[in-house]
């Protein structure tokens, strides 16, 4: 199905509210907030249409609607193909990071300590060289609400093994690579979200960063972190 420019519209502005809230959307909120330029019922009609086509997901009866991975897939695309912002932060991160140039490892720690503060993900790096990978974030991510659910943590945990035990099997490079649900290539989950990069480090050394989180992660947000990191290290 190729959908509409208001289609489009519709589908980006349930993704910025169910990231935003973790509730799903419903037609009255969004005839509310945004002005389509048509009824709530056309909008409704709109959403159903969405529904139907694999991009929203409606998971109770009366209930409004999520993104689906392919919902989510769209949403990325859209966003990688625009010229991406650089993240505010990125000059604060710097100054912080130079602190810690000479001793690579305290540079790796503090880099995973800041991309998890700044994304409220898990951050992950690998530091191909060493075969060392360092972790940080699980503050950040046991706020969100889905880590309330028992299973879905463990779930999360499961991943994050599998993910390191296959990271060599990667075929990264600087571009960023956006893994939704079931597409991660390693530990697939259809629960979880992986945006990851190769990037240099002090001393020479390469490293995969990567931020991991619920599907329901702000991607936006993170590519532009992701893409000022890298930007970042390579002139450092």
């Amino acid at each position: 199905m190729k959908i509409t420019e208001r289609q489009k519209s519709i589908l980006e502005k349930v993704i910025d509210e169910y990231i935003e809230t973790a509730y799903p959307v419903s037609s009255q909120l969004l005839e509310k907030k945004y002005d389509f330029g048509i009824c709530p019922a056309m909008i409704r009609i709109e959403m159903e249409k969405l529904t139907d086509a694999g991009f929203l997901d409606q998971p109770f009866i009366s209930a409004g609607r999520v993104p689906t991975d392919k919902g989510y897939r769209f949403f990325v695309d859209r966003v990688l193909d625009t010229k991406i912002p650089e993240f505010r932060g990125i000059e604060k991160m710097e100054k912080e990071l130079k602190e810690e140039r000479d001793d690579v490892f305290g540079f790796t720690t503090k880099l995973a300590r800041l991309l998890a503060k700044a994304s409220s993900n898990m951050a992950m790096l690998h530091l191909l060289e060493d075969d060392l990978i360092l972790k940080d974030g699980w503050e950040e991510l046991m706020r969100e609400p889905e880590f309330a659910n028992r299973d879905l943590l463990f779930g999360f945990t499961d991943f994050l093994e599998d993910w390191e035990e296959n990271i060599d099997d990667l075929k990264l490079n600087s571009d960023i690579k956006v893994y939704i649900g079931k597409e991660n290539p390693v530990g697939k989950k259809k629960n979880f979200s992986t945006i990851s990069s190769k990037c240099r480090l002090p001393g020479k050394k390469e490293g995969v960063v990567s931020l991991v989180g619920p599907t329901r992660m702000s991607y936006e947000k993170n590519i532009s972190i992701m893409k000022s990191l890298v930007e970042l290290m390579d002139n450092f």
